[in-house]
């Protein structure tokens, strides 16, 4: 089994770090710098920094924020929202981040993560899926979850995997902030189908649900918010009770 990493987001609104549940009544917590900075002196193995107002505003990634945080942090680092062009994502990597998270102007043109993978590489682009359940079928939603495009979550996994997205960042909106668990059953339907990594994302409540994304839902790498945000887990002890399950991670 490869190395598995632990790799907590911020969600960033106005400036300031955010959570919600089910993509909705957003509460503070706390400032990303100062939050990426201890994350990454916790033992973190990556930060995923998404700018989740910036589509809906048409505006761009806050780039004085990304270069603050990059600055602040000795791990690799994921920038993602109101990205819409190549020289946008050239700007976030020249501005510090390492990847980009593209989501909704990759499903208004798909044709975007072909040129974003040419251009900066399939190890820099990371395709994020936000997904609802309706009835048995999986389902995309766009704008941060605000609108369903009617696309199916397992076929668009694999046709962006086809046009060159590295690596996969698959949320359930069903599951996000409820701390309920990852849905691992999404989870292990798309690791069945793509030969890149896939990011676990949406319901962290417990350790015990970070090991069952892993060994059930066949996670890569497990993303999550409010746990980490609020100390209800501390890193160096999960990845410890990670590692009495023998999953391999960084200590």
């Amino acid at each position: 089994m490869l190395t598995k990493r632990i790799i907590p987001c911020l969600d960033v609104k106005d400036g300031r770090t955010v959570k919600g549940t089910n993509f909705l009544n957003l509460r503070d917590a706390g400032d990303p710098v100062e939050l990426g900075a201890r994350y990454s002196e916790e033992g973190a193995d990556e930060l995923v920094f998404l700018d989740i107002s910036a589509t809906l505003e048409r505006r761009s990634t806050f780039l004085h924020m990304v270069e603050r945080v990059a600055e602040s942090i000795r791990i690799p680092f994921t920038v993602g929202g109101g990205l819409r062009t190549v020289d946008d994502i050239v700007k976030a990597l020249d501005a510090g981040a390492d990847k980009v998270s593209l989501n909704s102007a990759a499903l208004a043109r798909p044709a975007f993560i072909n040129e974003a993978s040419q251009r900066v590489g399939s190890q820099s682009v990371v395709l994020a899926i936000d997904v609802k359940r309706i009835e048995t079928r999986w389902t995309v939603w766009t704008k941060a979850g605000t609108e369903p495009t009617g696309r199916d979550a397992l076929e668009w996994a694999q046709e962006g995997v086809n046009r060159g997205a590295g690596e996969l960042l698959v949320t359930s909106m069903d599951r996000d902030g409820t701390t309920r668990g990852y849905d691992n059953e999404l989870l292990s339907a798309i690791a069945d189908l793509v030969n890149v990594p896939v990011i676990a994302s949406g319901g962290a409540g417990s350790m015990e649900h970070v090991r069952d994304a892993i060994l059930i839902g066949r996670a890569d790498a497990v993303l999550a918010a409010s746990i980490f945000h609020y100390g209800t887990i501390r890193i160096p002890q999960l990845k410890q009770y990670l590692r009495s399950y023998s999953i391999p991670v960084r200590l």
